[in-house]
């Protein structure tokens, strides 16, 4: 099969321009596995390795940008201060050797309701940034997102960015699997405690078509809490994991039912605010 390998941005744009059915390889931890099982064959690659416009992050004052190669080995490495949920949810993700290679972009381009920095991304209204050779556009993780492993990316477009709201305040990232490491989760939740804007941020992972923000239940847990004091009575910890199992719509599969789904999305939901308020 034919294999572009652009050297920079403009390059790999007028590539994809000129083949827009051309499968976008990053790290290729996803790709290369469907591959090898026959699961898709691609008619032509555009590699995306090479291009340095696309790699690392900015840290502004009121914003964090990653770039779309940036690796989880380098957000968890680098950005565990900056960004502590996505390094929590970036050690989680496979081998070394997958973290080394796989990407935030890849992550985003492959939509997996089970994406392990997507829940992360959601509850801090994440933006992705979308280039082609017509120009670039943003969209919210939200809108992007559009169902399992479907996306609002054109076909000449490439992810060449995401960019969240940099805020104060503890943060926790769970996962549930059938072992601790190198695992598929059953449902995986992300907890903020925005001490800038006053406001608990919870999204989750594993238990619905794509990740799922819990509006309305960090609505009722933010009115609860004693934000001078950072704490929250414990029967409002109840009800915002009852709210939040209540907004998952799981299903049920190989991996889990979709009672037990529901089940540990308010365990998880309860467990992470709690360690976020002891922190």
């Amino acid at each position: 099969m034919p294999i572009d390998r652009p050297t920079d941005l403009d390059a790999a744009l007028a590539s994809l321009s000129d083949v827009p059915s051309a499968h976008l390889l990053a790290g290729g931890t996803d790709a290369m596995v469907e591959i090898t099982f026959d699961q898709r064959r691609p008619e032509h690659i555009v590699a995306l390795r090479r291009i340095p416009e696309l790699r690392g992050y900015r840290v502004d004052d009121d914003e964090l940008t990653f770039g779309a190669m940036l690796t989880y080995t380098q957000v968890e490495r680098e950005l565990a201060s900056t960004a502590p949920g996505l390094a929590m949810a970036a050690r989680t993700v496979g081998s070394p050797q997958i973290r080394n290679t796989g990407t935030i972009g890849g992550n985003l381009g492959t939509a997996s309701p089970a994406g392990d920095t997507l829940p992360w991304l959601l509850a801090l209204d994440a933006r992705v940034e979308l280039r082609s050779v017509r120009g670039s556009r943003e969209l919210s993780l939200a809108d992007f997102v559009t169902g399992p492993k479907r996306t609002a990316r054109e076909p000449d477009e490439l992810i060449t960015a995401v960019r969240v709201p940099r805020v104060e305040g503890p943060q926790h990232v769970a996962k549930l699997g059938p072992r601790n490491a190198m695992v598929i989760s059953v449902a995986m939740a992300a907890v903020i405690v925005d001490t800038t804007n006053r406001r608990v941020r919870a999204a989750f992972g594993s238990v619905g078509p794509r990740p799922i923000r819990a509006s309305d239940a960090e609505q009722q847990v933010s009115d609860a809490i004693d934000w001078d004091a950072l704490t929250c009575p414990d029967d409002a910890i109840v009800h915002f994991a009852d709210a939040c199992a209540e907004a998952s719509q799981p299903i049920s599969d190989h991996r889990s039912t979709a009672d037990y789904r529901r089940h540990a999305v308010a365990v998880l939901a309860a467990r992470s605010l709690r360690r976020c308020l002891a922190a």
